[in-house]
């Protein structure tokens, strides 16, 4: 009823207006039918200006058609009201607010310059060149415009001239804004000044959020042609997603306490809103924050997106999961109320997508792990950070009492066993689950707790584990073997710092494998304390060996030089001073025994025997 009225007054209204401007000495002789509003023309000023409407007459010329109808025609009865003004002679001005319909109702009448010179279609071409297209602000009015005309309009070229001109405008902006950072260092070289991060040459993003999604994705697409940087791009997603998606506050609150009504009449928008966003979003990794994709990732599944579009979310987020937070990571389950109060599975394929990641640059990083001078490599980094995430993400939902064992396990179980160098974490959320779950069998208990490395607790998560009844006796024994073994190896320790003696310190190095009780960098502090030590005990080995083959030059120049009766002197000197056989000398006289006077002179002749 109210859209009925509407059109009556419209019709009225286009009535009144060309009671003004169509001359009335002269009767009409066609009647144009444009969406049920009527007009009452004549058929020479428009078979002059028309191809369209010059077809339809020229049909029925035998019939002396009087009344035309127009289907579909873009933007109705106003749009067709100025191209009636235009066939008349009837001057108006043409505007950003009216040349989108000008555009359409052009080529819908084929109002071309084959019928007529400086017809409809050329002049709004002209506008949009020479006017609209240097302004972006222009093109986006334009744009706008053409959203109440589409789809009919989506074969009109005045669409992609106008996004093609604000990527072209968006583009230049920033070239200029790049060129305008450019200064001379001290040394006489060009480089980019450091500026904050959203630049002023991206201007454009909020005047871009005003367009309709599709329209939008056009425009950003475009620019990814043209080159626009990542950043920028990223910020016009963020400020669009920001500006279509906080109606609906809990999607981008993950501490939000209701659930969404995901059954709206906007649900469909803003389900195509999410899937755009994400199919524009950057390949580079790093340029879109965490927390953004979390927001989209969360949208995605309270409005039950594609799984195509989750599952690319998920592989960005498992990236860089080493900057997320435990809020991040806190989705909430909207399937069923019998379900988990967190989606754990969205979790578990975050995680899938992290360790496959790092599985495959192990390879790359293996071999610079040992030679760097950090004890952890980045992605050893990353991994004790992403391990400690999910050790606070199981402490979260451990007291769900919808939480299956098999699924906190898998969470659990998802990182590999080097992640984790101090188990405090996975104990403490192991407790709480146990905690919660009371009614878990013996055999449910012992699968849980193989997960804890007991070897690996701090002592005060070992007093604390020597003493919980929640876990089984086989657990609470291994806690109390290795406290006693720790202790032993404490009391050790301190026994070889009172006995320590540095030049046979790096003969009692252990064996280089990493204690289970000390943090990866203690390791790293022990390891190279004792290469120092190492290097110590072979500088002084090379000495003495330097020295020993000083002396045994010198020995061979003295036996080239001199006579064999000299040479046997000299050798019995030289024994006798080196005190070779390690007999200890009296403080008067430093001669050896007659005996050992004996073998030193058969031992000299027969060298010097064989040297001659």
């Amino acid at each position: 009823m109210l859209q009925l009225q509407q059109q009556m007054s419209l019709a009225k209204s286009v009535r009144h207006r060309c009671n003004e401007w169509i001359f009335h000495d002269i009767p009409s002789d066609i009647t144009i039918d444009v969406a049920g509003v009527t007009f009452s023309l004549h058929k020479f000023p428009l078979v002059s200006r028309s191809g369209r409407i010059r077809r339809l007459v020229a049909e029925h010329r035998d019939s002396d058609i009087s009344k035309v109808e127009l289907l579909n025609l873009p933007g109705g009865a106003e749009s067709f009201e100025l191209a009636a003004k235009f066939c008349y002679g009837i001057n108006f001005e043409i505007t950003p607010g009216n040349v989108a319909q000008l555009c359409c109702v052009s080529d819908y009448l084929e109002m071309t310059e084959e019928f007529s010179k400086d017809n409809l279609g050329s002049r709004a071409e002209e506008y949009l060149e020479s006017v609209v297209s240097k302004n972006l602000e222009m093109c986006v009015e334009v744009l706008q415009q053409y959203e109440n005309l589409l789809p009919l309009a989506n074969d009109v070229r005045a669409v992609s001239r106008c996004i093609d001109a604000i990527a072209s405008k968006a583009c230049s902006e920033q070239i200029a804004s790049s060129f305008s950072r450019l200064e001379y260092s001290s040394s006489g070289r060009l480089h980019m000044s450091k500026q904050a991060a959203k630049c002023d040459s991206d201007w454009w993003i909020e005047d871009i959020s005003v367009l309709r999604v599709d329209l939008y994705e056009r425009v950003i697409t475009a620019m990814k042609c043209r080159g626009v940087r990542p950043e920028s791009i990223a910020a016009s997603l963020m400020n669009y997603a920001q500006r279509e998606l906080t109606k609906k506050s809990t999607l981008w609150n993950p501490s939000g306490q209701t659930k969404v009504d995901i059954i709206s009449g906007s649900n469909g928008q803003e389900k195509l809103v999410v899937e755009t966003i994400v199919s524009l979003l950057p390949v580079e990794k790093s340029v879109v924050p965490i927390s953004f994709l979390f927001g989209l990732l969360r949208s995605a599944v309270t409005l039950d997106c594609s799984v195509a579009f989750r599952l690319d979310l998920e592989r960005r987020i498992g990236s860089q999961l080493d900057i997320a937070t435990l809020d991040d990571l806190l989705i909430p389950s909207f399937q069923n109320s019998a379900d988990t109060l967190f989606d754990v599975d969205t979790v578990h394929r975050i995680l899938v997508n992290f360790s496959q990641q790092d599985d495959s640059q192990d390879d790359m990083e293996d071999a610079s792990v040992f030679d760097s001078d950090s004890p952890c490599s980045p992605s050893q980094s990353s991994l004790f950070k992403v391990s400690k995430l999910v050790d606070n993400y199981l402490a979260e939902i451990a007291p769900d009492a919808n939480l299956n064992l098999s699924k906190f396990m898998l969470i659990a179980d998802s990182l590999p066993s080097h992640a984790r160098t101090i188990h405090d974490g996975l104990y403490r959320a192991i407790d709480i689950y146990l905690k919660a779950h009371q009614g878990l069998s013996d055999l449910d208990k012992k699968k849980l707790c193989k997960l804890i490395d007991f070897q690996k607790l701090s002592q005060e998560a070992g007093a604390h584990a020597a003493q919980n009844e929640r876990l089984p006796l086989q657990c609470m024994v291994q806690v109390l073997y290795f406290e006693q073994l720790r202790l032993r190896t404490a009391l050790s320790n301190s026994c070889d710092d009172e006995d320590y003696k540095p030049s046979h310190q790096s003969w009692r190095i252990s064996s280089g494998a990493f204690s289970a009780a000390m943090s990866p960098r203690d390791n790293y502090a022990s390891l190279r304390r004792e290469n120092r030590e190492l290097k110590l005990e072979l500088a002084r080995l090379r000495m003495r060996l330097n020295d020993l083959e000083k002396e045994h030059v010198c020995m061979r120049r003295d036996m080239q030089k001199s006579s064999s009766h000299k040479l046997v002197s000299s050798f019995s000197r030289k024994f006798s001073k080196m005190n070779f056989f390690g007999h200890s000398s009296s403080r008067g006289s430093s001669s050896p025994s007659k005996h050992s006077q004996r073998t030193v002179s058969k031992v000299i002749e027969r060298t010097c025997t064989s040297a001659e």
